[in-house]
This record gives structure tokens, C-alpha cells and sequence, in this order.
């Protein structure tokens, strides 16, 4: 099933298992195409509960995998020891196999606070070939993307679509700990930008960001300064 919206395209998979074949193919085929124009890739993944089954299948995919930089949306201000760290999941699930052989950028760096510790994320970032070639967002169940957090008190700094800043500390009661996001440019100028939603709350929470002109959740902030239509897989 398809469903196409001015600034979305969505498709939906009768299974979570089909979900994360298609697209771990079509973000192989996004990395492949850059490693071949530029001779390097970077892509952008989400950490939480959702994306396990697609850092599976997009690790066996064959592709040259020692030109690719793996880096996060966003992180929690924690180190990668913590069952919390969304740079622990993407060690254990997606950088093995074939893709053992990417680099892998980390958001969080042992520092005083995560405002110090964003900006040496900033600092190792710049180094980088931007912009990201694909960016893989999650949501929750309050409409936040990235940790663009509903309640973050830095949330217009946090969507501002002309930002200069790569990475950004974030303090949201929502949030659970202080986090690490990219910046809202960042994220909309990727090649290929797709958000990975599964379930019927999933579902139900997106449709309704779609059509609430009045209290924009982040994730339709972030679709609407999208210059392309963002890619939307879902599976119930």
C-alpha cells in the first residue's frame, strides 16, 4: 500500500520483516551510488527500539562498506557501556557483517555536559563530506523526531531549518537525560531521507501530525521544511 502527501511519501509492508529488506535495500543503493560518484558515503541512523531488524539486513548488504562513515541522528547524553546508548545498539546490530568494515562517528564524547560534548561532536563532524547521503529518522509516540522533543525549551533553535550548527545539545523533561541531535538542516539536505515508523500508535500519531495545522509536532515541522518528500516505511 501507498499513500502520497505533498511532502511525504508513504509506503506501507505486511510485515516488519519486509519493512526493513526494502529499506536496507534502498539505503544500499543510496551508499553505493555516493561511493561510486564521490568515493565515500555517510549515513545518518536512528537508535530506540525500532530499527533492529533493518541495521540486520542493511549489515549483510554488499557494498564497499570501508568507505562508509555510520553516524547517529541522536544519541543520549550517556556512554556506549549504557543499555541506553543508541551508539551500543548500532555497534551490535548494524556494524557487523559486511558492514563491520564502516567508520562509525559517535555523537556522544566523555565531557562535562552534553552542551560541551555536542560541540565536540560539531568539532569531528566538520572533518566529514556533507551532506549526509541518507538519514534514517525514528519517532515517538509524542511526535518528536531526532530529540527534537515537544517540550525541549530549545525546540525553535532545535527546528530552526537555517541553523549553522551540525549537532545540538538538547534538555527535555520528555527527553529522560540530556541528548545530542543533529541539526534540523542537516537532516532535511540528505539525499535520501526516510522515517521508519512500525505499529497502529505509530500510524495513528503520524497521520494525526499530518493534520494538525495548529500544534505542529516536531516530525511535521521537520517533513515541511523538507525540500523533497520524505520517504515514510511503515509496517503494523
Amino acid at each position: 500500500m501507498s499513500l502520497a502527501a505533498n511532502d511525504f511519501d508513504w509506503t506501507g509492508f505486511p510485515t516488519r520483516e519486509a519493512l526493513a529488506d526494502a529499506l536496507a535495500d534502498a539505503v544500499a543503493q543510496k551508499l553505493a551510488t555516493s561511493i561510486e560518484r564521490r568515493g565515500t558515503a555517510l549515513l545518518a541512523v536512528s537508535g530506540g527500539t525500532t530499527p533492529g531488524r533493518f541495521f540486520e539486513a542493511l549489515s549483510t548488504r554488499g557494498i564497499a562498506w570501508d568507505r562508509v562513515t555510520v553516524t547517529l541522528v541522536d544519541e543520549r547524553f550517556v556512554p556506549p557501556s549504557s543499555p541506553r546508548s543508541n551508539a551500543a545498539l548500532v555497534a551490535d546490530k548494524l556494524l557487523r557483517n559486511a558492514a563491520a568494515a564502516a567508520r562509525f562517528m559517535p555523537l556522544y564524547h566523555p565531557a562535562e555536559n552534553a552542551a560541551a560534548a555536542a560541540a565536540m561532536a560539531e568539532q569531528d563532524l566538520a572533518a566529514l563530506k556533507w551532506p549526509l547521503d541518507a538519514a534514517i529518522l525514528g519517532m515517538g509516540a509524542d511526535g518528536h523526531t531526532a530529540s527534537f522533543f515537544p517540550d525541549a525549551d530549545t525546540l525553535s533553535t532545535l527546528l530552526d531549518p537555517a541553523s549553522a550548527r551540525r549537532v545540538l545539545p538538547v534538555d527535555a523533561p520528555g527527553a529522560g537525560e540530556p541528548r545530542l541531535t543533529l541539526s534540523t538542516p542537516r537532516l532535511i539536505e540528505a539525499g535520501f531521507l526516510a522515517l521508519h515508523i512500525e505499529g497502529a500508535e505509530k500510524r495513528a500519531v503520524f497521520e494525526a501530525a499530518m493534520k494538525d495545522d495548529e500544534d505542529r509536532k516536531p516530525i511535521r515541522a521537520v517533513i515541511d521544511a523538507s525540500p523533497r518528500p520524505v520517504k515514510v516505511f511503515w509496517a503494523p
